[in-house]
């Protein structure tokens, strides 16, 4: 996970966690990183310094200071931005949480023959219904390319340990 300090186009300063650098490019060209203040969706990096950890101060290192966007800011509207943007990823992962739980609850798991199946109820060679399962990202372009409808299944970080 990395975390960036990122600022709108109206100056807000905010920060947040990307699963990699690549994935924050794609969810900003998808428009889905928003300023927690503004709404705004032209958000770009911010210029962060670096935080290094030694191993023997790996326990007792604290996090290095955002620098604020101008001199007058106070410090406590730093600490009110990061609570919101905290209060706000709980509440999307929660919401992609319960997402999820209804999909794998109300859908058929088909596995690896997603792709198939897919293609089947789109042509109508088999009855509608809600399915969800396993597919590459080169068969998931093919169905979107065929105009299968279909979209990924949320993933969250703790789904990963």
């Amino acid at each position: 996970m990395i975390r960036y300090s990122l600022r709108c186009e109206r100056e807000h300063n905010f920060e947040s966690w990307f699963q990699s650098s690549s994935a924050f490019d794609a969810q900003v060209k998808r428009k889905l990183v928003s300023c927690p203040i503004c709404g705004s969706d032209k958000v770009e990096k911010a210029i962060m310094a670096p935080r290094i950890v030694s191993r023997k101060s790996r326990e007792s290192a604290a996090p290095a200071p955002v620098p604020a966007a101008s001199p007058e800011a106070a410090p406590a509207a730093q600490t009110a931005q990061t609570a919101l943007m905290m209060a706000q990823e709980r509440e999307l992962r929660a919401k992609l949480k319960e997402l999820r739980d209804h999909i794998i609850k109300n859908a058929d798991n088909v596995g690896e023959r997603f792709p198939n199946e897919a293609r089947k109820m789109h042509y109508g060679e088999i009855e509608h219904r809600p399915i969800y399962g396993e597919a590459s990202p080169e068969e998931a372009r093919a169905l979107i390319e065929e105009g299968v409808e279909v979209s990924p299944l949320p993933v969250l970080p703790e789904d990963r340990n």
